[in-house]
C-alpha cells in the first residue's frame, strides 16, 4: 500500500541537482550519471516525489563513482506527486496512482534498457525506492535484470516475490507502514524458498520508510543510517551486475 509516510519529510525538488546531465530516453527525460567507458549500467526509480530529489541525485552520483552508467528516469512525465496543504496532505494519491500506475512504469522502463542495451550497456542492474520498487519487481520476474533491489517497497505483494527470477536484496525499515517489519520477513520466507534465487534481505532499527533518500544531512544518526543502506545496496548491485 502507499500511505502517508510515503511523503514524509518531502524534498525540495531541483531540477539542476547532481552532477549529472538530463537526456532523452526515447520519450522519457532521464538523470544521466556516468563512470567513464563504464559497460555496466543501474537504473535507480524513484519514490512518489520524482526524478529531481537531490538526495537520489546524489546517491545516483555515487553509484556511477563505483563504475556504472547510471540512469534515474522521469517516469511520471514531469508530474511527481505534489502534497497539498492542511492536515490532508496525502490527498490526491489515488488519482495520481491512477495516472502513474507502475504498469506504465514497468513498459517504460523497458524501453530505458532498450536504450542502454543500444548504447553497449550489457549488464543492468534497477533499485527502487517506495514506488520505484514495485517497478523493479516486475522487471526482476524476467530475464532484464542481472539484480535488483528494493528499498523501503510500497505495493508490493507476497505473489510478486514468489514469482521473481533474479537476484534481489530487499531493504526496509523498521518504523513502515508500506512494507512493515512483518511482510518484510514474509517476503524474506518466501526468497529462502526460492534456492534459485539469491537474496538479501534487511531491516534496520530505528529508521522510517523513506529513509534511504530523505534524511536529514544534519542529523549524523540519519545520515549514517542512510549510508549503511546504500553501502548494502552497491554491494549487491557489485556482486551481480558487472
Amino acid at each position: 500500500m502507499a500511505g502517508p509516510q510515503c511523503c514524509a519529510s518531502p524534498p525540495q525538488l531541483d531540477p539542476g541537482a547532481g552532477i549529472g546531465r538530463v537526456e532523452t530516453f526515447q520519450h522519457l527525460s532521464a538523470y544521466v550519471t556516468a563512470s567513464p567507458d563504464a559497460k555496466a549500467g543501474v537504473i535507480l526509480i524513484s519514490d512518489i516525489l520524482g526524478f529531481e530529489a537531490p538526495k537520489l541525485r546524489k546517491l545516483a552520483d555515487k553509484v556511477a563513482a563505483a563504475g556504472y552508467f547510471v540512469v534515474v528516469p522521469d517516469f511520471f512525465y514531469g508530474d511527481p506527486f505534489i502534497l497539498g496543504s492542511g492536515d490532508n496532505s496525502f490527498a490526491g494519491i489515488q488519482d495520481w496512482l491512477k495516472r502513474h500506475e507502475p504498469a506504465k512504469g514497468f513498459e517504460d522502463s523497458t524501453k530505458v534498457i532498450e536504450v542502454l542495451k543500444s548504447r553497449g550497456i550489457s549488464a543492468i542492474g534497477a533499485a527502487g525506492f517506495c514506488w520505484g520498487a514495485k517497478v523493479v519487481v516486475e522487471l526482476a520476474k524476467g530475464e532484464v535484470l542481472k539484480a535488483g533491489v528494493l528499498l523501503h517497497p510500497a505495493l508490493l505483494t507476497v505473489d510478486d516475490v514468489k514469482v521473481v527470477k533474479a537476484p534481489l536484496a530487499i531493504l526496509g525499515a523498521e518504523i513502515d507502514e508500506s512494507s512493515p517489519p512483518e511482510l518484510v520477513q514474509q517476503f524474506g520466507a518466501i526468497l529462502s524458498e526460492k534456492p534459485e534465487v539469491d537474496s538479501f534481505v534487511k531491516i534496520y532499527p530505528g529508521v522510517a520508510h523513506g529513509w534511504t533518500v530523505r534524511y536529514d544531512e544534519n542529523d549524523e544518526v540519519a545520515v549514517k543510517n542512510a549510508e549503511e543502506a546504500h553501502v548494502d545496496m552497491l554491494e549487491w548491485l557489485n556482486k551481480y551486475v558487472n
